[in-house]
Order: structure tokens, then sequence, then C-alpha cells
């Protein structure tokens, strides 16, 4: 076989084609706001192989695990290698080489709380230590954050807030963190030493994804939150329905019911 079949062979069962061939599978487990967009979202990732060579390679490693992620971030309608959903190439102990893993970005957590659709805005920020922040649980509904925007240099990372403002107005539970907090919850990825980890390479993101992740606890997340909201109200609009008169009732005559019955009537009394 010629070098450029052995060529030919190996992109039509590389990553990239085996995505194409997850193409139905893929289609399936997407929410219906990507149904018409399945091709665009293979193209994407397609592209994102061509683009990196590590990717690439960890992908060849093992094509199994990287659909799984791939399933994952379309089960979930984000967008894979963009901030809503990070393709990271990792090593694994186990298999003695690279793997792809699917990390869910800030975007991708405040993605998910929109969609759900209880949730009218998500704010989510970080406080520099030239920053002014106030919050007082209990006392303050949200926090009061001034930046001075003509400043060239706001300090270090000091804080990062998150909060959702309900559609009814209600304000969720406002989650502050610091440096400490965001410490253990570095020391929990074993990748944070490497090079490529996002905790070295946009530190200010993952301050953003801690912050977003912890909100998510105590904001609906799953769009089966807003299947189960229609669900209720088409049980409500179902029960205040009048029930249809049957066909053997002859409908009442024009002019013999008066629809103003809640009006007073007026006349006078004659003994």
């Amino acid at each position: 076989m010629s070098q450029i079949s052995n060529a030919i062979e190996k992109r039509d069962q590389g990553p990239a084609a085996v995505v194409e061939q997850y193409r139905e599978s893929l289609a399936l487990v997407m929410p219906s706001h990507l149904q018409q967009r399945v091709g665009a979202w293979i193209r994407n990732t397609q592209g994102l192989l061509r683009r990196d060579e590590k990717l690439m390679k960890a992908a060849q490693n093992d094509i199994g695990q990287f659909i799984a992620v791939l399933m994952d971030a379309g089960r979930l309608g984000l967008e894979p290698g963009t901030e809503q959903y990070y393709l990271v190439p990792r090593w694994n102990n186990k298999k003695k080489c690279t793997e792809v893993t699917g990390v869910r970005g800030y975007q991708g957590e405040i993605e998910l709380m929109y969609r759900a659709g209880a949730v009218s805005s998500v704010i989510v920020e970080v406080v520099y230590s030239k920053d002014v922040f106030q919050f007082r649980p209990g006392r303050d509904e949200r926090p009061v954050h001034d930046i001075d925007w003509d400043a060239a240099d706001r300090g270090e990372l000091r804080l990062v807030y998150a909060y959702a403002i309900m559609k009814d107005g209600a304000t969720s539970k406002v989650v502050v963190l610091n440096r400490g907090h965001i410490a253990k919850a570095r020391a929990k990825s074993d990748s944070a030493d490497k090079d490529w980890s996002p905790w070295n390479t946009d530190e200010e993101a993952m301050w953003l994804k801690t912050a977003a992740h912890r909100l998510a606890k105590w904001v609906p997340t799953s769009a089966e939150y807003m299947r189960e909201q229609l669900r209720a109200q088409a049980v409500v609009d179902s029960e205040q329905r009048p029930e249809p008169l049957p066909a053997s009732v002859p409908a009442p005559a024009p002019g013999t019911v008066d629809d103003d019955y809640d009006e007073p009537v007026e006349g006078e009394l004659v003994d």
C-alpha cells in the first residue's frame, strides 16, 4: 500500500472521521436548541483537532474516551473547545499516555443556568485587592462592588462572588469565595501543576468557574426544571378550564344569559 493510501486510510479512521460516524448518536443526546446545527458542531470539533496537535494525539490514544467526552458536551448542549467546555489533553498514569478529558467552563455553568429558565440574570465577578467590596450576609441582599475603571492596576485577585436574580425578582444565595477557598478547589485538581492546566493558563477564568460551580448548587441548571414547570402549568390550566357541556344539553337562547352578573341590578321596589 502506498504512502498516500496509508495516509488516506489513517485519516478515514482517525478521531475526526470517527466524530462524523457518531453524528446520529450525538444528535440523539443533544438538546433541542442544537438539533438544527449538529453539522456545525461536528465541523467545529474536527477543526479543533486539526489545529491542536496535542489534542489530536490525545484523541488518537483513546478514541473511545474522546467520543465519551464529546457525548457529555453534546448532552449538556455546550460547545466543546470553548470557554463553555474545555477539551484538555491529560496524562493517564494507568494508560501511560495522554487522553482527552472534558472540563466544564464557567460560561458553560452560566449557560446551563439560563437554559433552565429560572433566572433572569447571573452575576459572576472577581474582586481585586484595590476594588471596594462589601457584603453582609443576612443584611445585604446583594454585594456592593465598586471598581476604579481608570486604574491601570487593580491589584491581585482577592475574592470571587456569584449570584443569580430569579425571574420573580428574588436573589439567590450569594456565593463569596476567598483565596483560601480557591486554593482548596485547586488542590483537588490532579493536573493543576501542569503547564497546560487552565489553573496556570487562565487563573481568573478558574476563579470564575469555581464560583459559578458553587452557585449551581443553589440555582436550577437542568432543562428538566423547565419541562417540569411547563407540565405543572399545563395541569393548572386543565384544572381551571371549564368542562364542556354534554351534547344533549341545549345551548341557551341568545339574550337569556346576563354575562354581567356581577353588576348590581338597579330597580324600584313596589309595595
